[in-house]
């Protein structure tokens, strides 16, 4: 056969191939992946029957590879069959309509397209409702967005046409804040902050050891004092300061400019340092524009092209269903503030801002939900959120779009300090760095020579602004009890001060106890008016489980008393996942729960869930309970094995005076049961009915009724310690069981001062469907229904149960004072 014809045949046939594989990959149908959304990822919404609390509703569903657009049809009423709204070539797996529904029920679908235009299947269509009260917050288009944003310069806080009033403003009514910035500007004059570039990590230095910390965290003090000094010399400079002034904020700004955009201050090497260089950059270039060349601010924007196109390529699309990532779930609001200031001169800045607003609009705050609350706790909250006020002032500024009408910072946030830190609360409890000492902060946090007390205090500025911006004069009351209103500092302070505050309100009206039920923790007080008079129990049981810095397990409770940490959660949070935070503060064992065959929970994972099943608030009573079986898992033989079928805690609170734990727990096999608890002092043991905490003038009794025989020991050693530089210590105390397939804990804990004598009369007893309880206190006396299951049969003293906890609190004349059925 002649070569040349061989080789045409072959070719012919090798497209002919070609062209029927072809034809058959584009005649496949492109299934759509519906799998439920689960551990970090964001979910879909508006789910099933859900009420929407803003209008329009954002959509969200699961990214999918392959997919390069999406569409969405959304119709009123109960099925697709009507589409009163639909659009298609989104780019994201999110969407939020530029204009309002009309309130109603409407149900909606979407679908996908590859690049080769084969469209998916439609997704199951889901059901939702607007009720009228939806607060209106349309995303405006991308187009409109981008023209809203100043052509010129300065256009972060503030815009260009309000200089001139500044100006005014700055001799005038604002003169106080002007000076402070002059005295500021002043001291940087006579000691400005060093420009040199800051030092990697060596070879030979230990990740996460001591040094490597101190560097770690050094450079992202050293990065903020250096930009943060040119943003406030510049813009003082545009208020018609020195001259001065501005020359040395162009000089830091360029001796920034020049450090190595991938060396010691990039974002994938360390983002504590790369995020605050992200924004703080973006002020300083934005004041000082009209002070740089044109090579120099060339300069400017090639650097924040590096910076910012690679914190793009991490964050999006990621952070638009991969949601629960705790440092993404800030910085990407710190782009967005580099997108602002580099708008249409950086190539990228539009794409930065369309996700920035997109996450803002979707799903933004991730670690809560309506309700309020902060999953990653008290300090963690107050410091994202402190930061994020500088995204609404951005978005405000620039765009003209108030960020405070979102219903979680309108109707819910403040509560979470209110109920969780009551005025005058000297240290937090739940999430890290809500317990930090002095020794625990070996290495400063917010400065050389600082550390940080998580006191409700801290909460001011926050709450100062959240009062004010939502009206709402509860808030207003908790900020006033704590010394009054506090405005930002600096140029944020003048170009973003608090609009009038509201009257502020007592509580009184308010119940003393609250659940944040989206992130499984509930707050029981038995006042919220000063800590030093308030008995307050913390318990978690969460659906967002163990991860990131909500690091407790489920079932876990605190305990204050008068002030006081009574029973705590404990360990040293210095260096988040080192030995001693991941081996201790993250196991059950180091908090006020149980572990089972010395197993605790599945730590520190979206995976490790639990379930607030029941919750209740009166007067006089509040009872909460706990799910938390299913988190208690382990490996075994590359095989994951739940150890229990059960682990059931409820905690009934008759304010103040009572708590009363029960514990139900049924294994997977026989098993040693270990109850935990912790203390700031060794505890005083008598027996496992004689059991004492002390905490200044305060006592707490306890006494373990059920099970018998247990068998109690006590240490101040942690397991592992902390770095040696840390000799703080607390005391644990660990009561274990029989080995046993099931078993009940009843536990009693009487709370009050030292001076004080209380009863100690209590009185357990077990039958074939729970246990009855009954116990004096100071005004009367209790009883308690416990039942061992939902179908158990109890009766006592005329109250009778068919599987439910019921409680009656009845005075000194034996008068029914109050009953609550705990679960209906």
């Amino acid at each position: 056969m002649n070569p040349g014809k061989f080789y045409n045949t072959l070719i012919l046939v090798l497209l002919f191939l070609c062209t029927l594989n072809y034809a058959q990959n584009t005649n496949e149908k492109l299934v759509l992946n519906e799998d439920p959304a689960k551990g970090t990822e964001w979910g879909y919404y508006p789910g099933e029957g859900l009420e929407s609390k803003v209008n329009p509703p954002a959509f969200t569903w699961r990214p999918q590879e392959g997919i390069i657009k999406w569409e969405i049809e959304c119709s009123s009423g109960s099925d697709t069959k009507s589409i009163y709204y639909s659009i298609n070539n989104l780019e994201f797996n999110v969407h939020c309509p530029s204009h309002t529904f009309t309130p109603g029920t409407y149900t909606w679908h979407y679908r996908g397209t590859d690049a080769n235009g084969n469209k998916t299947n439609w997704s199951v269509a889901r059901t939702f409702t607007i009720p009228k009260s939806a607060v209106e917050m349309p995303l405006p288009t991308r187009e409109e967005l981008m023209s809203r944003i100043p052509k010129t310069h300065p256009r972060l806080f503030m815009r260009p046409e309000m200089l001139e009033q500044m100006k005014q403003d700055a001799q005038g009514k604002y003169k106080d804040k002007y000076d402070k910035l002059v005295e500021q500007c002043e001291a940087l004059l006579k000691n400005p902050p060093p420009t040199a570039e800051p030092q990697k990590y060596p070879d030979t230095m230990k990740r996460y050891g001591y040094d490597w910390t101190v560097l770690w965290w050094g450079n992202r003090v050293y990065t903020i004092k250096a930009l943060d000094a040119a943003a406030t010399l510049a813009f003082t400079h545009l208020l018609g300061a020195k001259e001065e002034y501005g020359a040395l904020a162009k000089k830091i700004l360029l001796d920034c400019a020049k450090w190595d955009p991938n060396g010691s201050t990039d974002y994938r090497y360390n983002d504590e340092a790369g995020m605050p260089y992200t924004y703080y950059f973006s002020r300083a270039y934005t004041f000082a524009y009209d002070l740089l060349t044109e090579e120099e601010r060339q300069l400017c924007r090639n650097v924040a092209q590096i910076r910012g196109k690679k914190m793009y390529e991490h964050l999006c699309p990621r952070q638009l269903w991969n949601s629960y990532v705790s440092h993404n779930a800030r910085a990407w609001h710190f782009l967005g503030e580099m997108a602002i200031a580099f708008m249409g001169e950086v190539e990228g800045a539009e794409d930065w801002l369309w996700f920035a607003m997109n996450v803002t609009f979707t799903e933004y705050p991730v670690w809560s939900d309506d309700d309020g609350g902060w999953h990653e706790g008290f300090s963690y909250w107050h410091s994202y959120l402190g930061r994020f006020r500088f995204w609404t002032y951005a978005v405000r500024s620039a765009m003209d779009i108030n960020l405070y009408k979102k219903p979680y910072f309108k109707d819910a946030a403040g509560y979470y300090a209110m109920y969780m830190m009551p005025p005058g609360r000297d240290l937090a409890e739940f999430g890290d760095g809500s317990v930090r000492i002095k020794e625990t902060n070996i290495v400063p946090l917010f400065g050389e020579g600082t550390f940080l007390r998580e006191q409700s205090v801290n909460s001011v500025p926050l709450m100062s602004r959240l009062a004010a911006e939502s009206g709402n004069g509860y808030w207003q009351w908790y900020v006033d009890q704590m010394g009054g209103s506090v405005e930002d500092p600096g140029y944020l302070g003048f170009t973003q001060p608090l609009p009038e505050k509201p009257k502020p309100i007592e509580p009184v009206s308010l119940p003393t106890s609250h659940l944040f039920k989206g992130i499984g923790v509930a707050a029981l007080n038995s006042n919220i008016l000063n800590a030093a008079n308030d008995v307050q129990i913390l318990f978690k049981s969460s659906p967002m489980g163990t991860q990131s810095h909500g690091i407790e397990s489920n079932n876990t409770f605190a305990l204050w008393t008068l002030g006081q940490r009574m029973l705590i959660r404990t360990g040293h949070y210095y260096m988040y996942g080192s030995p001693h935070h991941a081996d201790w503060v993250w196991d059950t064992k180091s908090q006020n729960n149980i572990t089972v065959n010395g197993k605790g929970q599945v730590k520190h994972s979206p995976f490790s869930k639990g379930e607030i099943t029941a919750f209740k608030t009166t007067q006089y009573i509040d009872a909460v309970t706990g799910e938390a079986g299913d988190a208690y898992r382990i490996e075994k033989d590359g095989v994951e094995q739940k150890l229990l079928n059960r682990y059931t805690r409820t905690i009934l609170f008759v304010k103040p005076e009572l708590v009363i734990v029960y514990d139900r727990l049924n294994a997977k096999q026989p098993s040693t049961f270990e109850y935990h608890l912790h203390a700031m002092n060794k505890f005083d043991i008598g027996g496992q009915q004689s059991i004492k905490a002390l905490a200044g003038d305060v006592v707490c009794d306890i006494n373990m009724l059920t099970p018998v025989n247990l068998k109690l020991e006590q240490t101040d050693q942690y397991d592992p310690n902390p770095w040696e530089q840390i000799k703080e210590r607390d005391w644990h105390l660990t009561a274990t069981t029989d080995t046993l397939s099931s078993t009940e804990f009843v536990t009693l804990y009487r709370l009050h001062k030292t001076s004080q004598l209380v009863p100690g009369k209590a009185e357990l007893k077990k039958g074939n469907g729970g246990y009855t309880l009954t116990a004096d206190i100071s005004d009367g006396k209790v009883i308690a229904l416990l039942p061992l299951n939902n179908e158990s049969v109890l009766s006592t003293n005329g109250l009778e149960s068919k599987g439910e906890i019921i409680i009656q609190l009845r005075n000194k004349n034996n008068e029914v004072v109050e009953t609550l059925n705990v679960d209906k």
